[in-house]
């Protein structure tokens, strides 16, 4: 995940005087105080929310920076990869400007410290070493090489002989994530791949039951306690984003502090159909 900024936060429409409204209002959103997660764990509407279908492998999981795909769906990745399905996961950015504000680690450095985390963590969901790629994408500028992505996605695709897509929800309100969802949606379509959107952002912005977000397209996708523990520990790998970074008192930001943790914790993650 990379800390949301202004000019290079929100959704469509992408260029224009609307677009840069959009990007200061969604920034703005992701910026303020998150919805607590023990609000969601009381909500009455994961009641009538039904479980996602199967999956049927191959499956390519696009991310827009290292770490999305681990909170997102990194229970399901541990699951599939337990069952002997096939998991190309495609990594767009390095996530080289999460922390625009340090002096002591530049974004090359980040890049490589984020490339690292990313790899360990898919270690420990079991992804095969063979089937990562990162697209070096300049990170928080996903949307204009978003053709360019589609094309390397349909590729991916293509060549593993994929039945679905999991990528960042269009609707996640960070621009990079909507953009890589966008280059996904047109890879599918390109494909023929099925495609499921997850949310990453969406329960620091949105509330229990918000109109914001299409319910019925959302279904659950329960996680045991051993897949629970290995995506936990997948997400603790990545101290870039989890805790300051080291050393370096100029920029004491943290992107997923424990609050935000919580919403990533639970025993089921969430698609969007």
């Amino acid at each position: 995940m990379t800390a949301p900024t202004g000019p290079d936060t929100g959704a469509a429409p992408r260029t224009g005087p609307d677009a840069a409204a959009g990007r200061e209002r969604a920034a703005a959103l992701l910026r303020a105080d998150g919805t607590p997660e023990a609000e969601w764990a009381r909500w009455d509407g994961w009641k009538t929310i039904g479980t996602a279908p199967r999956i049927e492998g191959p499956v390519v999981v696009v991310a827009a920076h290292p770490d999305d795909e681990v909170l997102g769906v990194g229970g399901t990745l541990a699951r599939l990869t337990a069952a002997g399905t096939e998991v190309h996961v495609v990594t767009v950015t390095d996530g080289e400007a999460s922390h625009p504000g340090s002096r002591r680690v530049p974004p090359d450095a980040l890049a490589r410290l984020r490339a690292g985390e990313l790899a360990v963590a898919l270690d420990d969901l079991g992804v095969d070493r063979g089937r990562r790629t990162r697209l070096g994408v300049p990170d928080t500028r996903v949307d204009a090489y978003e053709d360019e992505v589609a094309g390397r996605l349909a590729d991916a695709v293509r060549a593993g002989g994929a039945r679905l897509c999991l990528a960042p929800w269009t609707g996640d309100l960070h621009a990079d994530h909507e953009a890589a969802g966008r280059a996904a949606r047109t890879a599918a379509r390109d494909t023929g791949a099925a495609l499921w959107y997850y949310p990453v952002w969406t329960w620091h912005w949105a509330a229990p039951g918000d109109d914001r977000v299409p319910w019925d397209s959302v279904r659950r996708l329960p996680l045991t306690a051993g897949e629970q523990a290995r995506k936990a520990r997948a997400i603790s790998r990545f101290r870039t984003q989890t805790a300051p970074l080291a050393d370096d008192p100029d920029d004491p930001t943290v992107i997923l502090p424990p609050a935000e943790l919580l919403h990533h914790r639970r025993p089921f993650e969430v698609i969007l159909l």
